[in-house]
Parts: structure tokens; C-alpha cells; sequence
């Protein structure tokens, strides 16, 4: 067989190991992992020197509100998967984010917002996408629709415990059955809303609207009730929970101790709770408003706590919950009061990078963890096959990554469709070199040479991951 292209000479990484070999690619596919592929490698339309260079899987981000394009702002999903490919990200789940529909029945039919975010979609990505249904407390019988978005490919759906689109508990426990019952797997924001609102009105009553407030309003603990209760939910629903962007020690202890009781409780959680704290809310206003997240980030010992979850498993993975809000536009209401900035920032460019360097460089966890944490669970868990792992007959998405180079995080160096990065003046170790999608290289030595529409959406199953 002639080979499209072989990797040679780099150090292939798996989740179980890593070791000195070559890659063969084939359609599209990995058709061969050798230590030594010179004779393959002689007939091969094109052989690439990865020598010094680590050889990844392509990292699988499975938390994303990237935006769809409009005629007002055409390029912001293009821009955000270029971004991803710049990061080694090869394939990404976004959320048809409530109120982004087109149509007045977006909001209530699941399948009309299916279908109007593949329309929106289908031609802008530069990498492989996928999509995670949002459901609010006003899609009518949601439960309904579920087993007919598992058939098109969409098995993981995500529901609020907070703000005016939330749903309650007994509509929390209703979604997590049905969910289960179509093959599917809820994913929950998780936080106490009658506190958080409790706290909320407490300050802007005390005239404290400032964005340092934003984090005093939603305490750890308002966190971790939410995730007890809908661990509760979950075990009385017979159902999988999977808990998204979850940020604090306490919470950690609730879903460390569901797992250790043998119950099917996953949580994620970002590299901005692994590599920032609450000092940035002391920043100027202007610039604390860039860090309004929720859950907000966490004092100093909150990050070691969460690194020690990955460590041991009770954190199934790490995803960004990448928002492409901008400094200069959406996060601008600061000057309103805490509660009106728009919550989320940017990070799908910067989740390897981050994660390598706090993580790996800084002697927390092995390369081969790290994989696992950005590759090989997330396909897993998400049901992508295909992806993942470096392994053959999977897809050849491929990441080569220089773990001897050293830079500096500045938005100004970033492709994303943000005007900030949460991470300026953060220098790092390790950077991507090149990114291959299904074989192709979309970045290639640090330029972008992929095309808009490369990108494929990703039909998942989560029945052959369990």
C-alpha cells in the first residue's frame, strides 16, 4: 500500500504510553503505528520529520458555545474553529444556545434547532464538529424529542438548574430519565438558584454591583448543593449525570463521594479553574468584568484540589466552556451591575497549551494523563469512536505539539472570534506545531492552511462507549 503520508521519527503519545514511532496515514484514516516504517515510509506521497516533536491525538473538546454566524457577524464560527485547529483541537461540541434560533419554534422544538444549527454550521467549520442540545424551561415536552436527536446524531443534551431558562427539579428528574431511556446522557449546570439569587439581590441592595461581586453571590457552596441534588435526581431517574464546568473543592468532595457509591456521575472541569483564582476579581473593574464566569473562579486551593480530581479519576475530563464574548462588546455591561455581564470567555485555542503547561510542564500529571483528559475520554464519553486515540483505523486527526518551545498567551497572537484572552502575559511551555484533520493539515508549522467547510459534523452514539 502507498500511504498518503507518514509522521516519522516523532513520539507518539496514547493515553497507556508513549514511545519513538511512525505514523502512516490512509484515507483519511491511521493505517499503520510502527517503529519503523521505512519501507511503507519510501512509497509514501509525502513523509513529515517529527523528530523532537510529540505526536497527539487531536484534542476533543466537548464544551463550546461557539456562535453561529449571522449576516451581521459571518465569520465567528469559522474564526472560533480556526482557533480550535491553532490550539490542536480537531473536533469540538458546541450548544444551539438558547435564543439563537431563527425562528420562534426554535425555542420549542429541539428538531427545528437541530436542524437550524446544521444549516447555520454546515459550511463554516475548519475542523469536525458536533452538537449538544440545550434544553430550557420552554421547550414544551422536551423529553419527547430526545430519542429522535440521539437518531440524528446528537445523543448528550444540557440543562440549567439556574437562570430565567432553567428547568426545576421535577422537569430535571423527567429529563434525566428520558435522556437514559433514548441512549442519551444529560449534562447539568449546577448551581442553587434561589441562593445565588438571595446573595445577588443582598448586594445590589448594599449598592455592591461591582464584577468582584459576581463571585461572593455564588459561594462553593451554592455549587455543591446543586450537585448533590441533581446527583439525587440522577440515582432516583436510574440515570448517567454528567456535570459541566464544575469548579471548586467542595463540589469535587459530592461527586468524588457518588462515584466512590459506584454510581455513573462524570464531571468536567476548565482550565481556567486549574490555572487562575479569584484575585483577578481585585483587577480594575473594566478588566475583572473579563473573568464574570459561572461558577466564578475559586480562591487559591481550589486549583490544587481540582488537579488532584484528575489525578485520581474523580474528574473524567478537562473542556473549556469556551464563550467568544468580547471585552469591548458583550462584557461592556460591567458598567450596569455584576448581574448584567454576560457570563463565559474565550478558550478553545488556548485549552492544550494551558493544560500542558500547568499540568504537564509543571509536574502535576504525565503526558499520557493529559491525552486521556483531552483525547481519548472525552471521544469515550461522548461517543466518537473514531476519534480520540492514535490508533489504526481511527481518524487521523493529529497534533504535532514542540514540547521544548516556549511562548507568551496574548490575544493579539490568538485567532478566536473574542477580542481578550483570560490568559494574557501567561508564558507557557510546549505549543502546537501542526494540526491534521482526518490526514489534511489545517495548520502546518504554525499557519493556518485548512478552508472553511473542511470541517465535518460528527454523528455520535453513545451505546457502543458504555
Amino acid at each position: 500500500m502507498t500511504h498518503d503520508l507518514v509522521i516519522r521519527g516523532g513520539t507518539v503519545v496514547t493515553a497507556t504510553g508513549s514511545r519513538r514511532a511512525d505514523v502512516a496515514v490512509h484515507g483519511g484514516r491511521i493505517a499503520a503505528v510502527e517503529a519503523d516504517l521505512i519501507g511503507p515510509a519510501a512509497g509514501a506521497r509525502e513523509v513529515v520529520d517529527a523528530a523532537g516533536l510529540l505526536v497527539l491525538p487531536g484534542v476533543v473538546d466537548v464544551h463550546t458555545h461557539a456562535r453561529v454566524a449571522t449576516d451581521a457577524e459571518p465569520d465567528r464560527f469559522f474564526r472560533d474553529s480556526v482557533a480550535a485547529a491553532h490550539g490542536g483541537t480537531t473536533t469540538f461540541l458546541a450548544f444551539n444556545n438558547p435564543g439563537t434560533g431563527s425562528s420562534p419554534a426554535a425555542a420549542r422544538s429541539l428538531r427545528t434547532g437541530l436542524r437550524e444549527w446544521l444549516a447555520s454550521t454546515a459550511s463554516d467549520a475548519a475542523v469536525d464538529v458536533g452538537l449538544s442540545a440545550v434544553i430550557t424551561a420552554s421547550h414544551g415536552d422536551a423529553a419527547a424529542e430526545l430519542p429522535h436527536l440521539v437518531d440524528g446524531g446528537v445523543p448528550t443534551f444540557k440543562a440549567f438548574m439556574v437562570y430565567d431558562f432553567g428547568v426545576d427539579d421535577a422537569t430535571l428528574l423527567g429529563l434525566l430519565g428520558a435522556a437514559a431511556a433514548a441512549g442519551g446522557m444529560l449534562q447539568v449546570h449546577c448551581e442553587n438558584r434561589t441562593i445565588l439569587e438571595a446573595l445577588t439581590a443582598r448586594h445590589l441592595a448594599a449598592g455592591e454591583t461591582g464584577p468582584a461581586f459576581h463571585a461572593t453571590s455564588r459561594p462553593p457552596y451554592v455549587e455543591a448543593e446543586a450537585i448533590a441534588r441533581a446527583i439525587a435526581l440522577a440515582r432516583a431517574a436510574n440515570a448517567p449525570l454528567y456535570v459541566v464546568h464544575l469548579s471548586s473543592a467542595d463540589a469535587l468532595a459530592e461527586v468524588r463521594a457518588a462515584r466512590a457509591a459506584g454510581l455513573p456521575v462524570f464531571a468536567e472541569t476548565c482550565p481556567h479553574y486549574l490555572a487562575l483564582t479569584d484575585e483577578r476579581y481585585a483587577l480594575p473593574p473594566e478588566d475583572a468584568a473579563r473573568y464574570v464566569i459561572s461558577p466564578p473562579l475559586r480562591p487559591a486551593g481550589h486549583p490544587d484540589a481540582l488537579w488532584a480530581g484528575l489525578v485520581d479519576g474523580s474528574l473524567a475530563l478537562v473542556a473549556t466552556d469556551h464563550v467568544p464574548d468580547r471585552a469591548g462588546v458583550e462584557k461592556q455591561t460591567w458598567r450596569e451591575s455584576f448581574d448584567r455581564i454576560s457570563n463565559g470567555g474565550p478558550g478553545i485555542e488556548t485549552l492544550l497549551a494551558v493544560a500542558y503547561d500547568a499540568g504537564v510542564a509543571a509536574g502535576r500529571i504525565p503526558i499520557e494523563r493529559l491525552v486521556d483528559l483531552l483525547s481519548t475520554t472525552p471521544a469515550r464519553l461522548f461517543g466518537m469512536p473514531a476519534k480520540g486515540a492514535i490508533e489504526v483505523g481511527r481518524d487521523a486527526d493529529l497534533v504535532l505539539f514542540d514540547p521544548d518551545a516556549r511562548r507568551t498567551i496574548r490575544a493579539a497572537g490568538l485567532h478566536h472570534a473574542s477580542d481578550y484572552t483570560p490568559y494574557e502575559g501567561r508564558d507557557v511551555r510546549g505549543a502546537v506545531h501542526s494540526t491534521l484533520v482526518r490526514g489534511s493539515f489545517v495548520v502546518r508549522a504554525g499557519a493556518f492552511v485548512g478552508r472553511r467547510g473542511f470541517g465535518q459534523f460528527v454523528g455520535r452514539s453513545l451505546a457502543a462507549m458504555r
